[in-house]
């Protein structure tokens, strides 16, 4: 059974380059704990809906794009025994200061989700 950590972002397109950095080493970090994958995507076709849309969802302004990421795992259980290791991880240390952040943390949007279906 697979489960997944999902994420949409907004990130200001100026600071892709520096949001792609952060991104790397957080993959790292993941990944050296056990994570299975871990992705980043940027917004490539996503248009504005009329009631909902991801632009709408994180409140998107016109100097930023959306960011799609997720981390996948063997099971819920699997991802809390990363999860535990990744924030105590020094690496990780800066993640707690929000200044650091390359991303509006309060438009974030983050969820674990357990499979459904394969095909």
């Amino acid at each position: 059974m697979s489960y997944v950590d999902g994420f949409i972002v907004p990130v200001k397109k100026k600071k892709l380059a520096a949001y792609r950095r952060q991104a790397r080493k957080a993959g790292k970090i993941w990944r050296d704990h056990g994570a299975l994958d871990y992705r980043e995507y940027v917004a490539d076709d996503v248009k504005v809906g009329k009631l909902t849309s991801f632009p709408r969802s994180v409140k998107l302004k016109r100097d930023e794009t959306v960011i799609f990421s997720w981390i996948e795992y063997k099971s819920r259980a699997h991802r809390d025994r990363v999860n535990a290791k990744v924030i105590k991880d020094k690496r990780f240390a800066h993640s707690n200061d929000p200044s650091t952040w390359t991303f509006d943390g309060k438009r974030l949007i983050y969820g674990g989700f357990s499979l459904l279906e394969e095909v």
